[in-house]
């Protein structure tokens, strides 16, 4: 019984630093050239639309799935867009909608299959994918939130400490690689060893964004991002959204010098769009201080799922010539290469 246990210790060290397994580092966040920004587009089935506002190709291209659903889709259209592919994985279909799974049952191992599904196909993809787990922890209207829109606490399996296990789970298993040397990381961790895949997973090209509000919703000292934090070995990007209705320059500032300046990590806005009235002068300070803050490598604009949705560029049109405008710039990439 000792021997068996030796044994995945044994193997994680001879892989410690390895693709499988978090090191002192994080794992290559496939960034852009220095000085360079992907530029992104989140959610919707085409990018014409986008392209058609925006006049530039999207390098990255992020869909929202919900775990255990369907994502195939998603590989596929963004190959045949010439687009990386980001997924954000949620635990819902949308928000104020019934979970799959809590953070806790993630943890613990119940949503393993659809993981190691996932690290298989991401594998498959022959190029760097980004995964943006769980997004926006510290809104209420998702159901891995820990706290309700009234302000009540959520039971236990959807405290922040479950919620940060379940990402360093998901962390391991994505990073595919010999599956002891994996469960010996859960040991470590007190979790369960991974509950489906055999052997070994293969390993895939990816990085992932952990990507909170700037401040709570609702606002208070329980759902400030920090509680969410995993650790920086467990975190390739910092991410945040960011929407002309909430202007907050201030919460940005202060987010991003805490988390992607104060933590040496890569930056994204990986959602954000003009949202109820058309704002270009929002857009051109949007873009002036993505230009001044230069670990900022990524911008997704969030069209939504819907022709004719709140986000889509057509219904902001001096928006749009600001976007298009800002995007020609040679700095915003229209392809990862």
């Amino acid at each position: 019984m000792i021997l068996r246990r030796l044994v995945p210790l044994l193997l994680a060290a001879a892989t410690l630093g390895g693709a499988a397994l978090p090191s002192a580092a994080a794992a290559d966040p496939f960034a852009p050239p220095k000085g360079k920004v992907f530029n992104g587009l989140t959610a919707g089935f085409d990018t014409g639309d986008f392209q058609h506002y925006a006049g530039k190709h999207p390098a990255v291209w992020q869909h929202f799935i919900a775990w255990g659903g369907s994502y195939q889709y998603t590989i596929k259209n963004s190959a045949r867009a010439g687009a990386r592919l980001m997924l954000h994985i949620g635990t819902a279909r949308g928000q104020n909608m019934p979970e799959k799974y809590s953070p806790a049952e993630i943890a613990r191992g119940q949503g393993d299959q659809f993981l190691v599904n996932l690290t298989r196909d991401i594998a498959d993809v022959g190029a760097p994918v980004y995964i943006r787990l769980m997004g926006e922890m510290n809104n209420c209207n998702n159901a891995y939130s820990s706290y309700s829109c009234g302000g009540g606490r959520r039971d236990a399996a959807h405290s922040a400490a479950n919620w940060k296990l379940a990402w360093k789970r998901a962390y391991l298993i994505l990073h595919g690689g010999d599956v002891a040397a994996i469960d010996a990381q859960l040991d470590a961790l007190g979790l369960p060893h991974v509950q489906a895949g055999g052997n070994s997973l293969p390993v895939p090209q990816v990085a992932f964004m952990w990507a909170p509000m700037v401040g709570g919703a609702p606002n208070i000292a329980a759902l400030d991002p920090g509680v969410y934090w995993p650790g920086s070995k467990w975190v390739d990007w910092v991410g945040t959204s960011f929407y002309s209705r909430f202007p907050n320059f201030t919460g940005l500032e202060s987010y991003y010098k805490r988390f992607a300046a104060g933590k040496d990590k890569p930056f994204a806005i990986a959602e954000w769009a003009i949202w109820g009235s058309d704002a270009p002068a929002f857009a051109n300070r949007l873009f002036d201080w993505v230009a001044h803050h230069k670990r900022t490598k990524m911008m997704q604009y969030n069209q939504g799922a819907q022709a004719g949705g709140i986000f889509r560029l057509s219904n902001y049109p001096a928006s749009a010539r600001v976007v298009r405008h800002r995007l020609a710039a040679a700095r915003f990439l229209a392809s990862a290469g």
